[in-house]
């Protein structure tokens, strides 16, 4: 039997929790899903001995973060590169992203690994008084190095565009100007600012319906440069009134965290692809679940999925913005990198009453691959906050 563990309720109150034994989700000898496109943006691991300033100058684990990488598209998963689960903006630079896309492109062409990359302007910092001719430039520079490099671009929201653009209009001409000049199909990302409060009112709206007509028209009339959009609203209904109106030749992605069961499996009018910050947590789950769909076995899919909710969305609770500490600490629970440290110290942003419930949830969704060593790491961590076990 796994050891029990004594965790802490808010408050301070310590209870005895029974891990559960390790469960193990059928592999499939195929890889590659049929039925849907399946993205995992994902995490870097953080290199706790470079004896840099850990706020400014956190540096990569390369090893460690390629070897992550590789597990992804071990488990048929494509590797969503430099996006805000990769603390894109909230530690990583655009120079250690440079280094990543570099990197993670490299590895994926050795093993014929789906990826695409995050293009933006966070080397510019966001000022009303920029100019949209600098995050035009921003944006081409971006772009450019990630299709020299032989990835597909995910054009991701810009903070510098949201802090200076006087009007839609202002979007509107960004956007048609920057997609004119990209050699392959985008999929756009539409980042809600419950992820990154820098965002709010993007697109010259923060009249969610307001801000939806003007994406959608930079959809419809540059339709032939979009191979789709990452909607992250966590707002289902949103997400399918949206899928609804796109061009045929455009995909939704999903980037809801709370609804993705059921907008992946789709309604008679339609479905929704994944490109989701919760499949690096989940990774397991997710490959099994879109097996089982590609068969059309939709019990087995959702009761495979369906369990993993409870997780993301404590994971994704408020503030939205420090899910990457979850993301991380199931990483280190699963035994993918030695330690529990984020680049710019981002694994202090949830507290030990948090990480003890994700532990209960990932252990009641079968998501502990070796629950004696997840028991263990989680002992350490209990121990700097001062619980004490038996």
């Amino acid at each position: 039997m796994v050891q029990a563990l004594k965790l802490p309720k808010k408050g301070g109150e310590l209870y005895t929790y029974q891990p559960k034994e390790a469960v193990s989700l059928e592999v499939s000898e195929e890889k590659q899903f049929k039925k849907r496109i399946v993205f995992s943006a994902a995490h870097v691991v953080s290199d706790p001995f470079a004896g840099t300033d850990p706020i400014n100058d956190s540096q990569i684990d390369w090893d460690a973060t390629m070897q992550y990488r590789h597990y992804l598209w071990s488990q048929g998963l494509g590797v969503a590169e430099a996006m805000d689960t990769a603390q894109r903006g909230m530690g990583l630079n655009w120079s250690h992203a440079q280094q990543l896309i570099s990197r993670s492109m490299k590895e994926a062409k050795a093993v014929n690994g789906k990826i695409a990359c995050g293009a933006g302007t966070d080397h510019l910092t966001p000022r009303p008084d920029l100019s949209i001719e600098e995050v035009e430039a921003a944006y081409e520079e971006q772009c450019e190095f990630v299709e020299n490099e032989g990835g597909q671009i995910i054009l991701m929201a810009s903070r510098a565009l949201a802090a200076c653009a006087k009007n839609p209009e202002d979007y509107e001409r960004v956007y048609r100007n920057i997609l004119g000049k990209v050699f392959q199909p985008v999929i756009l990302h539409w980042l809600g600012d419950m992820f990154d409060p820098a965002l709010k009112g993007y697109w010259g709206h923060e009249n969610i319906d307001k801000a939806m007509e003007v994406c959608l028209r930079v959809i419809k009339e540059n339709e032939a440069k979009i191979d789709g959009i990452k909607v992250s609203l966590l707002d289902d209904q949103r997400e399918i009134q949206m899928r609804r109106l796109l061009p045929d030749s455009v995909k939704m992605y999903t980037g809801d965290d709370f609804n993705y069961p059921d907008l992946i499996r789709g309604d008679e009018q339609g479905y929704s692809h994944a490109l989701l910050g919760i499949f690096d947590a989940i990774a397991p789950a997710a490959a099994a679940a879109m097996h089982a769909l590609d068969k059309d076995d939709f019990e087995r899919y959702h009761s495979i999925l369906d369990k993993t909710v409870p997780l993301a969305r404590h994971i994704f609770q408020k503030p939205t913005y420090a899910y990457k500490t979850g993301v991380v600490f199931m990483a280190y629970l699963n035994g993918h990198q030695p330690h529990f440290r984020m680049i710019g110290g981002a694994e202090g942003q949830r507290s030990i009453v948090h990480l003890s419930e994700l532990f209960v949830m990932a252990d009641e969704a079968g998501l502990l691959r070796n629950p004696e060593l997840a028991v263990e790491r989680m002992k350490i961590v209990l121990a700097q906050a001062g619980v004490k076990q038996f």
